[in-house]
């Protein structure tokens, strides 16, 4: 009787300690009865019933990462390498998620296999509509494309797409050659093309300081010539006036006039001989022309007579 009951309190030890699991954190536990999915156990301390709850498998809703390589071809019959990584998890832990995970999949390695081919699949037919030329410009594109394609597949999996990164895109060493010529030859276009923009702007500026040049210089000129104009005028009404006084004065003393008009007149030609800009000077030396110099100088002065006359 001893040794049952001994054997007795080791069964129910026994029965205690199978009935207690321990679920690590970041883990969930899967329960079946007789096969069948009944619940899950979550981290901590957790009680079943022995020999009747067996727990079919512990699974990890922690983020998960998976490097991708892989080749597309663009429409173009372009290979496009690329080399990728993946970061996913566990939907949830609600019952039905962890039901699906546990069970859609005989194992990970098929689930791995699967989401790898749908990923490739998603980039290999949007890589196809595009030319090798726009794929590097499209990096972005390719993420949402993929993310838009595979989040409703994924779910049903029970599990959730939380990024994918594409870390190099590269191409056939042939094409990568012809693309750097496109690129050095655009450089070289666009180079051409400012020191063209540089040579025009350089040549209408210059045309436009010449213009302005000659522009200041005429309006110069023309202020010099009005000047001009203007001071000897006013130098034959000096003379004038200067010729009809000292007549006047010799009319008065009784002398003949005739002598001083011809020496002022004399003195004006010399003065027009030294400041001109001419270089000849035409005189008439004939008698004829002297009685009719000198009638016109009597008749300056008898104007200005008048005119002072008129004043007064």
């Amino acid at each position: 009787m001893e040794s049952i009951g001994i054997v007795f309190f080791a069964l129910i030890v026994l029965f205690v300690f199978m009935s207690f699991v321990t679920v690590q954190q970041g883990t969930v536990a899967v329960i079946t009865i007789f096969g069948k999915f009944k619940r899950i156990l979550h981290p901590g301390l957790n009680f079943r019933i022995p020999f009747i709850e067996q727990i079919f498998k512990r699974i990890s809703y922690q983020n998960r990462s998976m490097e991708l390589k892989f080749q597309a071809i663009s429409q173009d019959q372009a290979n496009v390498y690329f080399t990728a990584m993946l970061l996913y998890s566990v939907l949830n832990e609600e019952s039905a998620t962890i039901e699906n995970v546990a069970f859609k999949f005989v194992d990970e390695r098929s689930f791995g296999t699967a989401l790898i081919r749908s990923v490739e699949g998603a980039v290999r037919a949007f890589v196809a509509t595009k030319k090798q030329s726009e794929i590097l410009l499209l990096r972005t594109e390719i993420i949402h494309h993929v993310k838009e394609q595979l989040d409703k597949q994924l779910e049903g999996w029970g599990y959730h797409l939380m990024d994918l990164q594409i870390n190099d895109i590269s191409f056939d060493e042939d094409i990568l050659k012809s693309m750097a010529r496109v690129v050095a030859s655009n450089n070289l276009k666009a180079a051409a093309e400012n020191e063209g923009q540089a040579l025009l702007i350089t040549k209408t500026k210059a045309a436009e300081a010449e213009g302005n040049a000659i522009k200041i210089s005429a309006d110069a000129e023309r202020t010099a010539a009005q000047m001009r104009g203007q001071g000897v005028a006013l130098f034959r009404e000096e003379v004038a006036k200067g010729m009809a006084a000292a007549a006047k004065e010799m009319e008065t003393a009784n002398l003949d006039a005739s002598f001083i008009l011809f020496s002022m007149w004399t003195d004006a030609i010399k003065h027009f001989a030294e400041n001109g800009k001419g270089n000849t000077i035409f005189l008439d030396g004939s008698s004829n022309n002297y009685q009719r110099t000198m009638q016109q100088l009597m008749s300056t002065m008898k104007g200005f007579d008048n005119d002072k006359s008129n004043e007064s």
